[in-house]
């Protein structure tokens, strides 16, 4: 099976900050609090905006520990919007949302 989730922060370029989340399942756009719509998610990448290749400037959580640090509003997130709540689904919610990630400064916005 194909990832059911789609991810996507809402700004791009410079002021990065000034985005959120639009994560769908199937095609329906999940309603995050505010709190996790506005933020970055914390999955690992490397965010340095001067070297992005640099593993120095990495960050963030690698999936497995991501999943395990946020399964309890994962489940609940997944149960109002009757997803199962499974490994499967959480993996595939990270991936969905890590090659999108952000970190305030990534972009050089405020430099």
């Amino acid at each position: 099976m194909s990832n059911p989730f789609t991810a996507c922060w809402t700004s791009k370029g410079n002021n990065l900050c000034l985005g959120q989340w639009e994560i769908h399942y199937l095609g329906r756009l999940l309603t995050l609090d505010a709190g996790r719509r506005e933020e970055d998610m914390g999955t690992f990448g490397i965010f340095s905006y001067i070297y992005p290749d640099d593993e120095d400037f990495a960050e963030g959580l690698l999936e497995d520990d991501w999943i395990l640090e946020h399964a309890g509003w994962l489940a609940d997130l997944f149960s109002e919007h009757d997803i199962p709540v499974d490994a499967a689904h959480m993996r595939w919610f990270y991936q969905a949302a890590n090659p999108h990630d952000w970190r305030c400064g990534s972009c050089g916005g405020c430099l």
